[in-house]
């Protein structure tokens, strides 16, 4: 590995991403709405993949497979975001409650909104920036093993969502809990499906030298899921209905698993 050259692709993302999350700190003071930030999330970290892709010496079939791979990702999440977004004229309530309660709230919402998510975005797109700054080199087994993984991770995020957008459609299910399908299982199939996909972006970098050390990839986001802003947040929102209190008890937080009796 160049580590020169990692130096200056690290150097550039951070630039690169610090003038992006600023952009997005600006819309936000505009539309009095943090949670732009969400829509941020995605995009930003295909910027992060792009920019590694562009400064590198060697533009690899390898690097340019996962480079395309999280840019789709980040594309179809911030699109996903972003319809949400348009449906609600109302800050979300996570953010507005931020601003209701931070002192100095302007420079206080720019760090610890904006400029960490920024870092994290960096983070978790590390396995592109480690790959691009290593010498380019055949395609072989740890490569299929990526496109496997990651393509069985979209298949069960989108099995998941399809099967809850479904579900939640049907008036009559309003109260009840989704316990059928890819949701008996596990009680976030579709974050499981995300997580499988990052893990399987990792496999890209761990055919490089020294690949072992872009595991904070996917470790950082199966964090931000399973303990900061994914599981957290939405079973706090549930645990008032007594059926989904039951439905914790007997099912996997996240990896599919069969249901206890």
């Amino acid at each position: 590995m160049d580590t020169v050259l990692l130096a200056y692709i690290v150097s550039a993302v951070l630039l690169a991403v610090h003038a992006y999350v600023t952009v997005w700190f600006v819309v936000s003071l505009i539309t009095r709405r943090n949670d732009v930030a969400d829509i941020a999330w995605g995009l930003g970290i295909s910027l992060v993949a792009m920019t590694a892709l562009v400064l590198a010496d060697e533009p690899s079939f390898r690097l340019n497979l996962m480079a395309a791979l999280m840019f789709f990702w980040g594309t179809r999440l911030s699109t996903h975001i972003y319809k949400r977004f348009s449906k609600h004229p109302l800050e979300d309530y996570r953010y507005a409650t931020w601003r209701k309660n931070w002192r100095l709230f302007m420079p206080r919402s720019y760090a610890q909104v904006f400029l960490l998510q920024g870092l994290l975005m960096v983070i978790v797109g590390y396995s592109a920036i480690h790959v691009a700054a290593s010498p380019a080199s055949t395609v072989g087994l740890l490569d299929v093993v990526a496109v496997l993984v990651w393509i069985m991770g979209y298949l069960i995020e989108g099995k998941a969502d399809r099967q809850l957008r479904a579900f939640v459609a049907d008036p009559t299910n309003h109260g009840k809990v989704l316990d059928t399908g890819l949701w008996r299982y596990s009680r976030h199939p579709n974050y499981f499906g995300e997580v499988m996909q990052w893990w399987g972006i990792w496999f890209f970098a761990l055919a490089t030298p020294y690949g072992w050390m872009a595991i904070v990839s996917p470790l950082m986001i199966t964090i931000l899921i399973l303990k900061v802003s994914g599981v957290p947040l939405l079973e706090r929102s549930l645990e008032r209905n007594v059926a989904y209190r039951e439905y914790q008890k007997r099912t996997s937080v996240l990896i599919p698993l069969p249901p206890k009796k």
